[in-house]
């Protein structure tokens, strides 16, 4: 017989007396000691946040958790009307709408100002130089046929009220990283390229703030979801009281379309 197979971790581990947690006696120092949102975070650094990252970090699940009847939110309204024995699958809908045009800018907004700021063999130290470099990122995406993650929003086209809000907290707490210094660039200077003055997406500058806290790339559309989960929980729980996903679902009319009267015949093999 084989010898079992050790897979190490440093997360948590359970004994017949105790569970730990990062080292911690779960119950005794870490139940009713340390905040969800501080957790979340120790958990995907390994290390435990300041208490200024801690308020950014929660500042963002905050400013992703709802927005109301989102497509995350409809599916999981409409899949806990065909499911309701099934919470887990009604939540799991809902995340896995999450995409790139919903909670993924978040990690796609990161991502592109990560990788203009790696190629800089020397950062700004100045809102010139930010401003010049933010000229140069804006044309470049420009003369490429790109769009600028994070830039522009289709419903808050006169400004995201999360985004000054955010930038705000990360000054008090002294997290203004270069992620965020070179978005807040991308809002000052790109009316001179695009002709047209856009919002900064607040789900943009979440993962500019992210990327400053020095959370992985990789997980930033993983830091959304988890924020997400809270409000379709929440939209879960509204629908228990109030539904409307039967309603939702009569909307589409899906029996008054007219026939295509010349519906399509594969040819013959």
């Amino acid at each position: 017989m084989s010898e079992p197979r050790e897979y190490p971790t440093a997360l948590g581990a359970s004994s017949k007396d105790a569970i730990t947690l990062l080292g911690h006696d779960l119950a005794n120092d870490v139940m009713g000691e340390v905040g969800f949102g501080e957790l979340a975070f120790w958990l995907a650094t390994q290390r435990r946040p300041t208490p200024g990252e801690t308020r950014v970090f929660e500042a963002v699940l905050a400013a992703l958790a709802d927005h109301g009847y989102t497509p995350t939110a409809i599916i999981t309204r409409l899949t806990h009307l065909s499911a309701p024995d099934s919470v887990q699958g009604a939540l799991a809908a809902g995340l896995l709408a999450g995409g790139s045009r919903f909670l993924g800018v978040t990690e796609d907004c990161g991502r592109f100002l990560h990788g203009v700021l790696v190629a800089q063999e020397q950062l700004p130290t100045d809102d010139d130089g930010w401003d010049a470099l933010a000229l140069e990122t804006v044309r470049a995406q420009r003369e490429a046929g790109r769009f600028v993650p994070g830039l522009g929003h289709h419903v808050h086209k006169d400004g995201d009220p999360r985004t000054p809000r955010l930038m705000a907290i990360a000054a008090e707490e002294g997290l203004t990283g270069p992620h965020l210094a070179l978005f807040a660039a991308i809002g000052r200077v790109h009316p001179e390229i695009l002709g047209k003055t856009l919002p900064l997406n607040g789900a943009g500058v979440c993962g500019a703030a992210l990327a400053d806290l020095g959370l992985p790339l990789e997980l930033l559309r993983a830091f959304a979801l988890l924020a997400r989960t809270a409000g379709l929980i929440g939209q879960l729980a509204e629908e228990l009281r109030h539904p409307v996903g039967n309603d939702i679902f009569l909307s589409v009319d899906l029996h008054n379309r007219p026939v295509d009267p010349d519906p399509y015949v594969p040819p013959s093999l």
